[in-house]
């Protein structure tokens, strides 16, 4: 259902020929604050694109990053998607809050999205 979503509301991968633009469609973009020589430390996504994209996306890197039930008979927990925890860890590791950290998972899926829809392959982890 969240993966139906995503694609509808991209809609053709065609209009985007880069990343980035995909990025800003969905307004998880950073806005830049800055007048004269003052510069914003703490910047908020631009919230400038699809609502119920930026919700989906949001669904979907928590289900992903999120642990799987652990095994009866070890007490390993296997993330969901491994790359994706990876990612998230790092960026918790070098201080970034829960939402920040987040959004830049986001941010990363949404690259791995274009490029999967922009080749037209499926999708394969890598063991």
């Amino acid at each position: 259902k969240i993966a139906a979503t995503i694609i509808s509301e991209i809609g053709e991968i065609d209009r985007f020929n880069h990343p980035k633009k995909l990025v800003a469609f969905a307004g998880v973009d950073p806005s830049v604050y800055s007048s004269g020589r003052f510069t914003a430390t703490q910047n908020r996504i631009t919230k400038r694109g699809s609502r119920r994209l930026r919700q989906a996306l949001f669904m979907a890197v928590y289900c992903g990053i999120r642990d799987a039930r652990k095994q009866k008979t070890s007490d390993t927990v296997i993330p969901r998607n491994r790359k994706l925890r990876e990612f998230y860890d790092k960026k918790r590791n070098e201080g970034k809050p829960y939402r920040v950290a987040i959004i830049a998972c986001v941010n990363k899926l949404l690259h791995l999205i274009y490029a999967l829809l922009k080749n037209k392959t499926t999708f394969q982890e890598l063991a």
